[in-house]
């Protein structure tokens, strides 16, 4: 069976992991994703930032890479896809402002094809007012946009994810391994090992 066509929507500071593990590792399985980024076009970069984890109240912010988009937003068809990625960072704080964006993201609610958020992307979500009813994991900052957007904030290991129908989300980077293999399932990606 032949890959899957994925969008992923991103902008400037989308978190480092969490734009180039999952680009990567769903190529690596023989999808085709499409990262873009409202007002650039294929060949531009987005400057990336790395979120760590050392025992502050929240997050510290580090300079990441800058990562090549292949793929422009206002040339794009969200019709064409068959799943969507959100990562997170600051990029979902700002992109969702972009009414092409909300209608993005709506396009894959509204047709119940698989979207995968993480961290900071439950903000693009609650903006497009995708949550209704759905159990969704963020950020724990992230929680009251879920609530308030009407769904049910799971609160749960930083290392785990969550799938609710066709949502697969989790609270931030570490749970890449959970989060992939939930998110793959939904796409139909068989791994056999033999």
């Amino acid at each position: 069976m032949a890959g899957k066509q994925i969008l992923m929507l991103v902008g400037d500071f989308v978190e480092d992991y969490e734009v180039m593990v999952p680009f990567q590792a769903l190529q690596m399985l023989g999808h085709t994703v499409h990262a873009v980024c409202p007002g650039k076009k294929s060949g531009e970069k987005v400057r990336t930032a790395v979120h760590d984890f050392e025992g502050d109240q929240t997050y510290t912010e580090k300079p990441g890479h800058n990562f090549t988009l292949n793929a422009t937003f206002e040339d794009i068809q969200p019709e064409n896809y068959h799943a969507l990625v959100i990562p997170g960072g600051r990029a979902p704080e700002y992109i969702r402002l972009n009414p092409n964006v909300i209608q993005a993201v709506k396009h894959f609610a509204e047709t119940n094809k698989p979207i995968a958020a993480i961290c900071h992307g439950a903000q693009l979500l609650a903006a497009a007012n995708v949550l209704q009813g759905k159990r969704c994991s963020a950020y724990p900052a992230c929680s009251p946009d879920v609530v308030l957007a009407g769904g049910q904030y799971a609160d749960i290991a930083v290392d785990d994810a969550i799938a609710d129908g066709n949502l697969v989300t989790a609270p931030a980077w570490p749970a890449h391994p959970r989060w992939l293999a939930e998110f793959v399932k939904l796409l139909g990606t068989q791994i056999i090992h033999s």
